[in-house]
């Protein structure tokens, strides 16, 4: 089989399609055939700067789903040909892989191949975000960066299906409409800070309930003041940067959270019970992702050169 691995970090050039052994199943894990893998910023990070658990060499990649090929001893929870999908793995840019049966789940029917593997990672997040992170309430402002990304559409999808009011923020004015048809009700456009004022005028000078911010260090003040007494600041993004900050310079009285949706998933039967709550949202047609980009497995380098470029809206899938 072959992956895309990395024998050093660095830019998109550093991505090699290199052919290893076939996986065998261990003990509790699953033969997965990939069928499709999900790009993630996290992805980008772990190619140029590594950190905990990303060193080079590695094969890259955390998310998709595929089609269960074999059974490694005392799993009894799935069959050879059951269509599963997962949420982080790491080496998931692999046409095969050996995954513990714990870190799959199954995938309803009605749920294609494709928009399965664009909502786990993203849409595991974002429904974090709007029910443990801030349970959005009817009549709620959610302020949302890079409202057309991934994370950012199906943010906004899920404060909306909730009765929430979403401002978006887009770093380029063509990145408006995919935004607004997300269902935006504002869209602003802006690169970096400077967006407060804007912000504190559409809501009649009270500010958001909520900022879910994966802008970087960039927009962490201006976040930080568009919001109302006692609004949360989600900050996100493990490869952003992080800001030198002491606890009285929190203003308003707000809070301030770091999100990260391994928290939200402590347990397969968290894993189980929140990847239903998403498929639901999927069925019902309250979750619909957007797929920016479809490019083979092997030209996993250049799905990564155009998500840098910010040039992307929507979901970015690679397919063996």
């Amino acid at each position: 089989m072959r992956a895309i691995h990395i024998d050093r970090h660095g830019g998109p050039e550093v991505m090699n399609w290199t052919e290893f052994p076939d996986p065998t199943p261990g003990t509790g894990e699953v033969l997965v055939r990939l069928a499709v893998a999900g790009v993630n910023f996290m992805d980008v990070g772990a190619r140029t700067a590594g950190g905990p658990g990303w060193s080079a060499p590695t094969v890259l990649g955390v998310e998709g789903m595929g089609y269960v090929t074999a059974l490694g001893d005392g799993v009894e929870d799935f069959s050879p040909g059951d269509r599963v999908a997962w949420f982080y793995h790491p080496g998931s840019y692999a046409e095969l892989l050996s995954i513990p049966a714990r870190s799959l789940v199954r995938i309803p029917d009605e749920v294609s191949d494709e928009t399965a593997a664009a909502v786990m990672m993203q849409g595991l997040t974002a429904n974090h975000f709007t029910t443990e992170t801030y349970a959005i309430k009817p009549g709620d402002t959610a302020v949302v960066h890079a409202a057309a990304g991934g994370v950012g559409l199906l943010l906004t999808h899920m404060v909306k299906a909730r009765g929430g009011r979403v401002i978006g923020l887009v770093s380029q004015e063509e990145k408006a409409a995919p935004a607004r048809e997300a269902g935006a009700d504002h869209v602003l456009v802006s690169s970096g800070a400077g967006f407060e004022d804007q912000v504190k005028e559409l809501t009649g000078g009270e500010g958001a309930h909520v900022v879910y911010d994966g802008g970087g260090t960039s927009t962490f003040r201006s976040s930080q003041q568009a919001l109302r007494p006692h609004g949360v600041h989600a900050y996100y993004g493990p490869f952003m940067g992080v800001p030198s900050i002491a606890p009285t310079d929190l203003p308003h009285s707000i809070f301030l959270t770091y999100p990260v949706v391994h928290h939200h998933v402590p347990t397969r039967e968290a894993l189980v019970e929140r990847s239903a709550e998403v498929f639901t949202m999927v069925r019902k047609g309250q979750l619909s992702p957007r797929i920016g980009g479809r490019y083979a497995l092997r030209d996993a380098a250049q799905a990564h050169a155009d998500i840098e470029s910010r040039r992307t809206t929507g979901k970015l899938l690679l397919v063996p």
